[in-house]
């Protein structure tokens, strides 16, 4: 659910809150704007502008054909807009009384014939008009009534997750007993594969690749939505490229969920579990310094090998593990430049 696909569209009462939106919504990265007819708008380079007004939706400089906004409330309605969209065209309408289930019977009513844009009354409503069918809307119009409206429409939207991560092999010099410790289970709201597992250190400048349970052991079967992540002090990396701690994470986070040296994708967090369990520190040398991960000592929590997953109760010396270098400074979880000793 990216913000390319979101155009927001400010609704505050006075031009003074309108551009309070619009300046908010620029610096979170937004860049396609709606505006009723009339209401003056500079749009910066690189922004897309939609003028609504007389029941239609143009473009600021008319260079593509007016769209004719239709409101929906009932069956019949809606039937009718889906008939009347041309191949290749736009239907874009405004629920005015159930927003999912309508939305639900467009998407399939009209497969990949048009292009499908939905109107949403609110942050709120965006998840689902963006995930509709698992495809969803392919634009969804958001009313802001007011800036703070703005971090709630953030919050429900994915990255831009980073895809560039620095994906080395570091080699484990030490495995040994720490006692026991608060450790963190990250319980995500999405099925994940054996390869999949989220980053996870004791300092940010190298996370280790923590395996999801998508296998389980002898005795005890797969829990494919979950990951051992480690102990409570412990960075992990978000969805948006910040870290967090452990102990930190709460339902509805985002965290970055990552194959190594592959694919990656963000998915929300719907449950945090933190118990007292044995714990072991895996040490390895990045850049001459050593980096550690606190983790639990049990079979089903594997730190991602150079040809296997390996558990944390069989992980020894010489054993060549994957993981992210990063930034070593942070603040609140964001990179900045400083120097920094992290032991």
């Amino acid at each position: 659910m990216t913000r390319e696909r979101v155009t927001v569209a400010p609704l505050a009462s006075s031009p003074e809150g309108r551009r309070a939106i619009v300046e908010r919504a620029r610096r979170r990265g937004f860049a396609h704007f709606a505006v009723e007819e009339g209401d003056p708008f500079e749009a910066a380079p690189g922004e897309e502008v939609i003028v609504r007004g007389s029941g239609l939706l143009t473009t600021r400089d008319r260079a593509s054909p007016a769209i004719r906004l239709i409101p929906v409330g009932d069956p019949d309605a809606l039937d009718r807009a889906v008939r009347g969209t041309p191949d290749g065209g736009v239907l874009a309408i405004e629920l005015t009384g159930d927003r999912v289930i309508p939305l639900e019977n467009a998407i399939a009513a009209g497969g990949r014939r048009f292009e499908l844009w939905v109107y949403a009354r609110g942050p709120r409503e965006v998840s689902g008009a963006l995930g509709a069918l698992e495809h969803g809307a392919q634009r969804v119009i958001v009313t802001l009534r007011s800036p703070e409206e703005v971090d709630d429409l953030e919050s429900v939207l994915e990255g831009p997750f980073p895809t560039n991560l620095e994906w080395t092999l570091v080699t484990v010099s030490s495995v040994r007993a720490v006692g026991v410790g608060d450790r963190v289970l990250v319980d995500t709201t999405s099925l994940l594969d054996a390869t999949e597992g989220l980053l996870v250190g004791s300092a940010a400048g190298f996370l280790f690749h923590v395996a999801s349970e998508a296998v389980g052991s002898h005795f005890s079967g797969p829990r494919a939505f979950r990951v051992n992540a480690g102990a409570a002090h412990s960075y992990v990396l978000m969805g948006d490229g910040t870290t967090r701690y452990l102990s930190e994470l709460q339902p509805g986070d985002a965290v970055l969920v990552s194959r190594p040296g592959g694919s990656a994708r963000s998915v929300r967090v719907g449950r945090i579990k933190i118990e007292r369990r044995p714990l072991v520190i895996v040490t390895a040398a990045v850049d001459a310094s050593p980096r550690t991960v606190f983790l639990q000592e049990a079979e089903t929590v594997r730190l991602s090998a150079e040809s296997a997953r390996v558990p944390t109760t069989e992980l020894s010396v010489g054993t060549r593990v994957h993981g992210v270098k990063m930034p070593p400074a942070r603040h609140l979880g964001r990179s900045v430049e400083e120097t920094i000793i992290e032991r």
